[in-house]
This record gives structure tokens, sequence and C-alpha cells, in this order.
């Protein structure tokens, strides 16, 4: 049997006030269209389509770089004017093969916690013999305001579904309510979206009228209920997104909790969907795993701290530090205050410490950057030792250039390393050394001149201050500073 899933996906979402269309605004680190399209791809459908309308050409782009996430094709149909859901999935309709006979799910793209179970389960509910010719995912509401009402008949069967504006006062009272997710079958719905009209409240037509022409023509509708209202709940607008997005997130939080992760303040914690996090990893207060994150075994992450893309190895701790596009060895540290930027290697038994900034740089294993320091566009060897206020000076204004430093270097404090440049295995430096030329293995580094005293400057150039006083004193053959 063929299987089709139709995204809805061409509102305008005015109500978000937003430049953005309404399902390519984000929570857990994808837009709600893509959990929609994850959601759909889950059942391996035969097709899958996606109806765009407002802003198409964003969200036809959206489209399909998700399709090539997913690696599987995405139809887009467009439904050019916005004339309601019936109208929309007749749009859909037109992106399925002419010889396509099976079962047509229909889903929203602003829904985003509906997961592939509850698809699932709905497809299985909707052909079990004898099947239904439509099957519709109702849940119940605490306060059902906007959404449409279930009619049931009095031996329970779903008659029909009345939108709220269509709505009595009695039929306001029910909290069962239509999720906006259906399964059909396709010949079902296509002739019944051909005799629907638009002779209602809002002139629009209605796909929940589809369920009232089934009933009339004799033919099987069923409901699926679900207890969890929250897998079927809409983002209308920022104040719903944010709801959604907290409770995805607890979701997310209590699965990984599960699966033995630490977790020591849920509340100030937040990971993506697409994040991974090994066994016995702990994450303190005001964390946040964006992206692509990974997280090897027994690493400890923050207190605050954000990772983005950044892959952390086994026993590797990061703390309040944030980190872009970036790798942290096994056994390796970071932080607190360091600013990992796209591109930087550290390799296991690494640091990188306080006030630490690195760009582009490749660390090899157990060398060390512990404070105050830059390094961009920068290879650093194995057992390495940069010494505090430390600069790599790649930029000239024009062009940037890389530094090359080997293994066992230790370099003093105030070291400034002007780029190109090679420092060779086991080479040394000198505290406030300027390098502009290469320095040999094992060399000792220095810049400057001997130091120059210059006595009683103080007294003579700034007579009267503070100094000049403490220098006079100092002076006295009975002074404390001389004895």
């Amino acid at each position: 049997m063929q299987t089709a899933v139709i995204v809805l996906a061409a509102g305008a979402g005015t109500r978000m006030k937003s430049k953005t269309p309404k399902v390519l605004h984000t929570l857990a680190g994808r837009s709600m269209l893509a959990h929609s399209l994850h959601a759909a791809t889950s059942l391996n459908p035969t097709h899958l389509v996606t109806v765009v309308g407002h802003d198409r050409e964003r969200v036809t782009e959206a489209v399909n770089t998700v399709a090539g996430e997913l690696g599987r094709p995405v139809t887009v149909a467009v439904q050019d004017e916005q004339k309601g859901t019936g109208h929309a999935v007749s749009c859909g309709l037109e992106g399925l093969p002419a010889d396509f006979a099976g079962t047509v799910l229909v889903t929203a793209a602003d829904v985003p916690l509906l997961d592939g179970k509850t698809i699932a389960d709905l497809l299985a509910q909707h052909t079990a013999a004898p099947a239904a010719a439509v099957t519709v995912l109702t849940s119940t509401a605490v306060d059902p305001t906007g959404y449409g009402r279930i009619l049931r008949t009095t031996d329970g069967e779903v008659n029909a579904i009345v939108e709220e504006k269509e709505a009595t006062d009695s039929q306001r009272s029910i909290t069962e309510v239509n999720s906006g997710v259906y399964a059909f079958d396709f010949e079902t719905l296509r002739d019944a979206l051909a005799s629907l009209d638009s002779n209602n409240a809002q002139h629009e037509f209605y796909l929940t009228d589809v369920i009232m022409i089934a009933r009339r023509a004799g033919k099987r509708v069923r409901a699926q209920h679900i207890a969890d209202s929250v897998l079927v709940a809409g983002a209308n607008d920022r104040v719903q997104l944010s709801t959604l997005a907290r409770e995805m997130n607890r979701r997310i939080l209590e699965s990984w909790m599960r699966a033995g992760v630490t977790v020591v303040d849920p509340a100030s914690t937040w990971i993506d969907c697409d994040v991974h996090i090994s066994q016995d990893v702990t994450l303190l207060p005001g964390v946040q795993l964006t992206g692509t994150t990974s997280v090897g075994e027994d690493a400890v992450i923050g207190p605050d701290t954000t990772l983005d893309n950044v892959t952390v190895g086994e026993r590797a701790v990061v703390v309040r530090s944030h980190g872009t596009d970036s790798v942290v060895g096994a056994d390796a540290t970071v932080g607190p205050f360091a600013y990992l930027r796209p591109g930087t290697r550290l390799g296991a038994h690494g640091k990188i410490g306080a006030y630490v900034e690195t760009k582009n740089a490749d660390i090899g294993e157990h060398s060390k950057i512990p404070h105050l320091t830059y390094v961009g566009d920068a290879t650093i060897g194995h057992h390495s030792n940069i010494g505090a206020s430390s600069v790599f000076v790649n930029y000239d204004g024009v062009n940037k250039s890389r530094t090359v430093v080997g293994s066992h270097v230790r370099t003093g404090s105030d070291t400034m390393f002007v780029a190109p440049l090679t420092v060779g295995d086991g080479a040394y430096t000198g505290a406030g050394t300027v390098l502009k030329n290469d320095v040999p293995p094992g060399a000792l580094a220095v810049s400057g001149g001997a130091q120059r005293n210059i006595e009683g400057w103080v007294q003579k150039n700034r007579p009267g201050t503070p100094a000049a006083d403490a220098a006079a004193a100092a002076a006295q053959p009975d002074s404390p500073a001389t004895t």
C-alpha cells in the first residue's frame, strides 16, 4: 500500500509579528518545518509533499535543505492563495503522481512536538481492518479556544468537526478538539475535496468538512485520541513557541537523564535535538549544547557554558566558556572564560585556560595555553607551553598568515608571534620577546636591548607625587627599605 504525507506550511503566521515565516521559527535547533518533516520521514512514506504559500521562496529553500539532510526527496506544492485547509490539501494532492492509491496523512508544519510514533499509531488505527475512510487525531484541551470541536454520535462515533467560529455555545463547551492531523483514504479525500464549498464564517474551504461528507456517504470515520495533548499543540505566536520550546527541552533533558546523563539544574540547561551526550556526563547549571555538539563519557560541562557544534572528548572539562565548531580532546581542560572560535582543535590532555581565545588553531596533545592569550591561525605541537599574555599576530591589515610552533616549546610571558613564523621543536623564548623571524630548534629567542635604569628619574620628573616621596624616603639610610 502506498502512503503519502502532506505537510501544510503555507500560512502567513501574522501573530508571530515577524519577517520570518512562521514555520521557520526554531526550537531545539530545528525549525518547526524541519521537526514536521523529520517526523513524517520516520514513516518512510512513498511520497512526501510540503504545501508552501506565504514567502514561498524562503520556505521552499528550507524544504530543500531539510530534504538534503534527510536524504530523501520532498515535493513542493504551491498554494497561491490562502483559501483554507481544504484548498491547501487539494494543492498538496497535485504533488502526488496520477496513479497514486493508498493512504494520505495530513500534518501541519506548526506542530513541532508531533513525533513519528504518534503518526505511525494514527496510520495503524486508520488501516486496521476494516479500514476507515477517515481517521482524525484528537486530544482533550484544558482551554479549547480556537480549536475545532469533535462532534460524536450517541454511540461515540465521530460525526463531524465544527470550527470555533461555526460552533454553538454548547458545542464550544466540548473539550475534545481536532489536532489538524488526519489519515485519509485517497479516493475519499479526493472526491470530498471536489465537493467542498466556502459557505462559512471565514469563506474558506475547510478540510474538516471532509469528515461530514464521508459520514453522509456512509463511510467509516474514526478518531485516534491521544492523552498527551502537547504533542499536537500548535505555535501561532511567540508565547506559544516559547512554551513549546521549554516543553521540548524538558523532554530532551529527561531522555538524556534516563540514559545516564547528570543534569544538575534542568531549569537552566538547554539541549538541541541533534546533540549527542554519552553516559556519565555531568552538565552543571547554565549549560547550552546546540547544533551537533557531542560530549564523550565522564566529561563535565559548565557551569555557564555554551557549545555549538563542538566535539568534547572523554573526561574533558569545560568551565564557563563558549565554543563553536571546535574539538576538545579527551582529558583536556578548557576555561574558565575561554573562547573557542571555529577551527579550534585541542589535543588530548591539553589546556586552554582563563581568558584565552583561539581560532583556526590546532593545539597538540599535552600542550597548554594557561591564560590571557590569543592564538589564531596556528599549529602548536605536543607538550608545549605558551606563556601568559602572548599573542599570535596573524593579521597584517590585508592578509592572515599562519604560525607553526613545534613540540616541547616553552615561551615566556608576553611573547608576540608575528606570522608567518616557525618556532622549532624544543625552543624557548624570553618574556616580552617579539618574534619576527623563525626560531631554530632548541634555541632561546630574546628581543630588545639590555635593561637601563635611569636613577632619580621620578624625583626629577614627578616631584611632589606619592611615588617621588616614597623614593626619597627609601633613599634615606635608616629607611626600612634600605635596612
